[in-house]
C-alpha cells in the first residue's frame, strides 16, 4: 500500500547553521522543504567547533514529511568542501564532501536502560522531540564525514619516522622481566 502523495509546502531558508522546525506548525499532509547556505561567518563558527582550519562552501537541502500517523523523515543532500591539516605534513588539504543524509524521527522511541547496550544497525532513527532541526544534522553530518586522516598529495611517513615510532613505544612487559630477573638480595 502506497501512502498519498503529500502537497509540497513552502520553503524554509537560512543562512545560518541553525533552522528549527517545530512539529506543531508542520503539516502531515505537507512536505516542507529546507535549505541552508550558511554564510561564512556561520561556517567559520562551524570549522572552529568541529577543530578544522575551515569549511569554503556549505549547503545543505531536503524535505521532511510525516512517516505514517506519529513519525517524521527528513531527506537530504550535504554539499560541503572543507579544509584539513594533513596528517603527515600539516599542509591544508581540500575535500569535497556529497553525501545523502536520513533521519527518521520515531514517537515511540525505546530508550536502552541497561549500562551496555548495543548499537542498533539502524543508525538514521532518533528519538522524535518536539523540534527537527536541520542544521543539527547538516553539522552531524559533516562531522561525520570529514576525512579522519586528511594527508596531502603523496605525503608519507619516512621510514625514520617510522622505524622511530616503533623503537619508542614501551614494551608494557619490559619492566616484569626486569623486575624478574634481578637477584633477590636486590629486590
Amino acid at each position: 500500500m502506497t501512502e498519498p502523495s503529500a502537497e509540497t509546502g513552502p520553503l524554509r531558508e537560512t543562512d545560518t547553521t541553525a533552522l528549527p522546525l517545530r512539529l506543531r506548525e508542520l503539516s502531515n499532509k505537507v512536505v516542507t522543504r529546507f535549505h541552508l547556505t550558511p554564510t561564512p561567518e556561520a561556517r567559520a563558527a562551524l570549522a572552529q567547533e568541529l577543530s578544522i582550519p575551515k569549511i569554503r562552501k556549505l549547503d545543505f537541502r531536503g524535505t521532511i514529511r510525516a512517516e505514517g500517523k506519529h513519525d517524521w523523515r527528513l531527506d537530504g543532500v550535504l554539499g560541503a568542501t572543507v579544509v584539513q591539516d594533513c596528517v603527515v605534513t600539516a599542509e591544508p588539504v581540500t575535500t569535497r564532501i556529497d553525501t545523502p543524509v536520513l533521519r527518521v524521527y520515531v514517537r515511540d522511541w525505546d530508550t536502552p536502560t541497561e549500562a551496555e547496550t548495543e548499537i542498533p544497525d539502524d543508525d538514521t532513527r532518533e528519538e522524535l522531540g518536539s523540534i527537527i532541526d536541520p542544521g543539527v544534522v547538516m553539522a552531524e553530518a559533516l562531522a561525520l564525514s570529514l576525512p579522519d586522516y586528511p594527508r596531502a598529495d603523496g605525503a608519507e611517513l619516512p621510514d625514520s619516522a617510522k622505524d622511530q615510532m616503533v623503537d619508542e613505544r614501551p614494551n608494557p612487559f619490559a619492566a616484569l622481566a626486569a623486575l624478574k630477573t634481578k637477584p633477590e638480595d636486590e629486590a
